[in-house]
């Protein structure tokens, strides 16, 4: 194995580990927290099992990830456009809600229960989902490390993409084979009850988030309206029953996040002079691009991105970046990437793009000056804009 190797190997491994830190695995975050309070209170040998479990099925995914990417040129997350895995992973993410309202595990065969199945099967579950979870969007590191990977022989693009597997399902590993870290867990009680029952909120919340690019768009607001509503209606009912000031704290923070993320998600519409008016970027366009006379912006996105909503409630909403744009007489073009678009995906990997969500800018003459992978700050947007608008306007 050549150094070069070795090393992006080792910063594959570190951009799977940050990868948990990015919006885009918060919907994995139920799982991991179910699977680590599973294990609380087991034998070593048993943790270790847990743990390599685990391991075996986050890294079994990237495994076959990386072998499609390498035989089909596939970006990352393109899974995401398949309306069947959107079903199938809303399915999923409600079953895996139900079973924490419930209090049940993971239902399996009699057959298999009788071999503790039931104790095993759902931590490797668990780590398959949750490296699904993490691909619809990129993170720290991961730009760089997949732009190495396409370019390699297939054996070193699964190694890369396993050894992101194995980023990913680390921090779950350290807490299972370091026995103090969870004896110091706080004892169960009615507010860990009240935790769990909220992580159902939290995969429910993900699975209509998935699921809203194949449902109809009429559908989408009332189910979310209910959704919050049912929320808000929970943690009511908790608080009103909780014994204990810690269920009562849960359900008060559970409520809070609760309606900040409806503000958020549907809070008043900014007025044209003070939000980017982004055009809609189609696959007729992208040949005229050249001829605008004027820079641009490309932001490639799509509706099961969690981390392009993220920028474009921050990032695109920052009162500096909207001036910028607006000065510098900078085009906002958004490219949909929702559905599968061979000419936009071109495009994509045209500017050096790997995933979701990018940013591309470009000169009066289209080409591209700069670019963002993953999400990025306002000051270094401002300053790309600098770069290709009139320098006097910008001051």
């Amino acid at each position: 194995m050549s150094s070069w190797l070795f090393t992006q190997i080792l910063l594959a491994i570190g951009a799977g580990l940050l990868l948990n830190l990015t919006p885009c695995v918060l919907p994995a975050v139920p799982l991991k927290v179910r699977a680590v309070l599973n294990a609380t209170g087991d034998r070593l040998k048993v943790r270790i099992a847990s743990a390599a479990l685990f391991t075996a099925g986050s890294v079994l995914f990237f495994a076959a990830l990386g072998t499609a990417t390498a035989l089909l040129q596939w970006q990352w997350g393109v899974l995401f456009q398949s309306r069947a895995l959107l079903i199938v992973l809303g399915t999923v993410l409600t079953a895996f809600a139900a079973m924490n309202f419930l209090g049940r595990g993971l239902p399996v065969p009699n057959a298999v229960a009788t071999l503790r199945g039931g104790k095993f099967l759902e931590p490797f579950f668990s780590g398959l989902i949750s490296a699904l979870l993490s691909t619809p969007c990129t993170g720290p590191l991961l730009g760089g490390v997949l732009v190495f990977a396409l370019a390699q022989p297939t054996a070193h693009i699964v190694a890369l993409f396993v050894s992101i597997g194995l980023g990913l399902a680390l921090p779950y590993v350290v807490l299972l084979l370091r026995p103090g870290l969870l004896k110091r867990l706080p004892h169960a009680g009615a507010w860990t009850e009240a935790i769990r029952q909220s992580f159902g909120w939290l995969l429910l919340a993900a699975a209509l988030f998935y699921l809203q690019s194949v449902l109809p768009a009429s559908w989408v607001a009332p189910l979310w309206t209910a959704l919050f509503a049912g929320v808000l209606a929970w943690a009511a009912y908790r608080f009103w029953r909780a014994a204990d000031r810690g269920s009562r704290a849960v359900a008060l923070f559970v409520s809070v996040i609760a309606l900040a993320s409806a503000y958020a998600g549907a809070g008043p519409e900014k007025s044209p002079g003070h939000r980017i008016a982004w055009q809609p970027l189609r696959a007729a366009d992208v040949s005229a691009l050249p001829t605008l006379g004027r820079p641009a912006i490309v932001e490639f996105t799509a509706q099961w991105c969690i981390n392009c909503k993220v920028l474009e409630k921050t990032t695109y909403q920052d009162s500096t970046v909207v001036r910028a744009v607006a000065r510098s007489g900078v085009v906002a073009f958004q490219a949909d990437l929702t559905h599968p678009d061979p000419v936009l995906e071109h495009l994509l990997a045209s500017y050096g793009g790997v995933g979701l969500p990018f940013l591309a800018v470009l000169d009066r003459e289209g080409h591209k000056v700069q670019s963002f992978s993953g999400l990025f700050t306002s000051a270094s947007l401002v300053k790309a804009l600098k770069a290709v608008g009139p320098q006097e306007d910008l001051e």
